[in-house]
């Protein structure tokens, strides 16, 4: 039997699978992967490559023999012939016992799967929260009070032209249309309300609900739809004060951590295009449903400074009146089921760059059927509404200082320059600083180490987990209970590593070593360091800093300094004045060690910050303001994008850029520090 993870399954033939230890289970075609069946089973195995074989995070374990409560008989023969690939990751003894790699281990009979919790997709810790906003609040849907005289023989007009003539009177609105699903009702609402009614009017142009007598709240949802997160804003849109923020992991990832694995399950899949945006919408829709299921103080939408009332409300579908959205392009193109083929080939050109307005029913969004969404616009192929979000939020286009700005996630975004002239570009930072490609990287999930530190002369390890707040060092060994690494705690690593000496600025480990914590394994003879022992962790082995690890790094900060410093020499700059990590990921990183390493060019430590969540900033804005929608719709028109990968010297400059934290360039601002 031939083995391959893109054979066409038999849908005419399945077999039972059961995952433990969550026990989920159920009947699934015969020939999918054990990846694929996890997904279809709401089981969600790390797969963070996208199945492409090259991060080993998927490594499950066959049951072997029969099992009477689930009444199959589980045996490795149902799981495939063994692949040479998998060697890379599953010891001869782990092989013995049962393990294989999920994405090339395929249905083939009825299994019991063991997915270790190594493998086991925990819940990431979103940090997603709202800064102030100086903000003009003048949004897209304002809400208008009309009294009306009843039709007669005498007036017999329309209910819709009689509606209308009172906002022409009262408040100067001409020719208005209305949403059908409104004008259906209308009567019905007018009547009820005893001619007495709340007109709600987006845009100045199109009555989008109408209720009787004096109305209810209105409100809006801003959405930062990220590669690997989501975060929703729900605002008041009169007060413009954020009411709630709910966020989530993009339920996407079950596709590949980053959106060139996705582009790849479209082209894979006839139907991988709908079953990607269905699983984000619904991934949206829950958001929303969480949000109206919370109750709101009556008398503010504050959430940070609630007053003590026992006044409280419930928001309703129709309530929510108007919607932003913001995302790179792939996601841009995969929540519309636009063909995101063409962002992955040269010249990266997305279907449209210009903003979208559509309606909330065409997406299925399960909130006001009338309410309009307001999709912020493209830049480039790589470059999307997010970046557009920051912009708006940061204002570079209105400094007159050199402002570089990095939104890190899966994929790096960079702004550079001031109000004479922006530039935009994208870099290929890799899943490494999201936690994938990494011997033991996670996401930001419980148990996973987001901050270290490393005694230069005893090479003492102090650390933190997310989940718990004293650090190793105030803890008992088997109270830490790690998992692994996230992004933040493995640029700790290798920052620490080199402040200490145990790698050098080549990233290679010193040859002169005498820390019980630096190994070289037996088989492989790849170096590494232990960062917690595994009577520290709950995976019971040493979670290690491998020789591996460090590059990976390596590549994703020269990714990042190289399209930096590519930027700076279109723009005929040296210097930058001020340097500002935005992204949830930004927010976590010591921005020291990041220029330890040489993340970003050399700058003053007082003119570095770290900005939070800009883009979802700079979403909130157009949701609050209409005239950002322009503004936003400018900003995609007059940023120059520039591709670096066909600029001259790309691959010298990069791999300059792969030394700590460079080969030449001089980092003035460390000094005291290396």
């Amino acid at each position: 039997m031939t083995n391959s993870p893109n054979r066409k399954p038999d849908k005419s033939k399945t077999a039972m699978l059961v995952f433990q230890p969550s026990g989920r289970r159920g009947q699934v075609p015969l020939g999918i992967s054990i990846v694929e069946a996890s997904r279809r089973l709401g089981v969600d195995i790390e797969a963070p490559c996208g199945e492409k074989q090259v991060c080993g995070k998927c490594k499950i374990r066959i049951e072997q023999g029969s099992f009477q409560k689930p009444s199959i008989e589980s045996s490795c023969l149902h799981a495939g012939p063994w692949q040479a690939g998998e060697e890379k990751y599953i010891s001869p003894e782990e092989k013995e016992n049962g393990y294989r790699m999920g994405c090339v281990a395929t249905v083939e009979g009825d299994l019991l799967v063991f997915v270790p919790e190594a493998a086991r997709a925990g819940k990431q810790v979103v940090s997603k929260a709202p800064r102030p906003l100086d903000i003009t609040i003048n949004p897209a849907v304002k809400q208008y009070y009309v009294q009306l005289v009843p039709p007669s023989l005498e007036d017999p007009a329309g209910d819709f032209e009689r509606v209308c003539a009172a906002l022409e009177k009262q408040y100067g609105l001409q020719s208005l249309c209305i949403d059908l699903s409104v004008l259906r009702n209308l009567h019905d609402v007018l009547n009820a309300g005893a001619w007495e009614a709340t007109i709600t009017v987006w845009m100045d142009q199109e009555i989008v609900h109408v209720q009787p007598g004096s109305g209810s709240r209105i409100f809006g949802l801003a959405i930062d739809v990220g590669t690997t997160t989501i975060a929703a804003y729900l605002c008041d849109l009169v007060s413009g004060q954020v009411v709630d923020t709910l966020s989530m992991m993009n339920p996407q990832v079950k596709y590949g951590e980053d959106v060139v694995s996705r582009i790849s399950f479209h082209m894979d899949n006839p139907d991988g295009l709908k079953r990607m945006s269905a699983d984000l919408v619904e991934g949206l829709n829950s958001l929303i449903s969480q949000a109206l299921a919370r109750e709101y103080p009556l008398s503010t939408a504050n959430e940070i400074d609630r007053p003590e009332s026992d006044q409280v409300i419930r928001i309703q579908p129709e309530d929510i009146l108007d919607v932003s959205i913001a995302g790179n392009t792939a996601m841009h193109h995969i929540l519309l089921q636009l063909n995101p083929e063409p962002l992955g080939v040269i010249p990266f050109t997305p279907l449209v760059n210009h903003s979208l307005d559509i309606k909330a029913r065409e997406l299925g969004l399960q909130i006001n059927p009338a309410a309009h969404i307001f999709i912020l616009p493209n830049e480039a192929g790589f470059v999307g509404g997010d970046n557009v979000g920051v912009i708006l939020a940061e204002e570079p286009h209105r400094q007159n200082q050199i402002q570089l700005i990095i939104d890190i996630g899966t994929n790096g975004e960079l702004v550079l320059g001031n109000k004479d002239r922006l530039i935009c570009a994208s870099c290929a930072t890799g899943p490494a600083l999201e936690g994938a490609q990494v011997e033991f990287g996670m996401r930001a999930a419980p148990g996973a180490i987001e901050r270290i530190t490393i005694d230069p002369e005893t090479h003492h390890v102090d650390f933190k987990v997310i989940g718990r707040d004293p650090w190793r060092s105030y803890s008992k060994p088997g109270e830490m209970k790690t998992k692994g690494i996230c992004g933040s705690g493995i640029l700790d690593a290798v920052a620490q590593l080199f402040l200490a000496g145990i790698v050098d600025k080549s990233g290679a480990f010193s040859k002169h070593q005498f820390s019980k914590r630096f190994q070289i394994h037996p088989e492989t003879g790849m170096k590494s360091f232990v960062v917690a022992w595994a009577e520290e962790t709950s995976i019971e082995k040493d979670v290690v800093v491998t020789q591996q690890d460090v590059r990976q790094i390596q590549l994703a900060k020269a990714s990042i300094y190289t399209g930096c410093k590519l930027m700076m020499r279109k723009l005929g700059v040296e210097r930058v004045d001020n340097v500002k990590i935005a992204g949830a990921f930004g927010s976590h990183i010591d921005c020291k060690l990041a220029l330890v390493i040489g993340m970003f060019p050399d700058c003053a430590m007082d003119r570095i910050a770290s900005v939070g969540n800009a883009a979802g900033d700079g979403c909130r804005m157009a949701l609050l303001n209409r005239d950002k929608r322009v503004e936003a719709d400018w900003i995609a028109d007059n940023v120059q994008y520039m591709e670096l990968t066909l600029e001259e010297n790309f691959q010298w400059q990069l791999m300059e850029a792969i030394h700590l934290p460079h080969m030449t360039d001089d980092f003035s601002h460390l000094q005291g520090i290396l």
